[in-house]
């Protein structure tokens, strides 16, 4: 049982990776321990969002990721 994170844009570039697969369920806490320290600090970043099983978290300190869902870290989105 398994929930895939993916990290976008420049948290790709902070992780090192694309995704990585943590234990489900995945929580909020379990969220910044799957992560490493400075994904983490990011994550408490009000600019940055997250995506569960497709749908934008509008409070993503309720995040509860089940087995198969995809967690996407959604950078902050710039342009002009």
């Amino acid at each position: 049982m398994a929930v895939t994170i993916l990290f976008l844009g420049p948290l790709r570039d902070i992780a090192g990776e694309d995704s990585r697969e943590v234990s489900a369920p995945l929580d909020w806490p379990g969220l910044l321990d799957a992560v490493s320290g400075d994904v983490a600090a990011q994550l408490k970043e009000e600019r940055v969002n997250i995506a569960c099983a497709g749908k934008v978290l509008a409070d993503k300190t309720l995040l509860h990721a089940e087995d198969g869902d995809e967690v996407a870290l959604l950078p902050p989105v710039s342009g002009g």
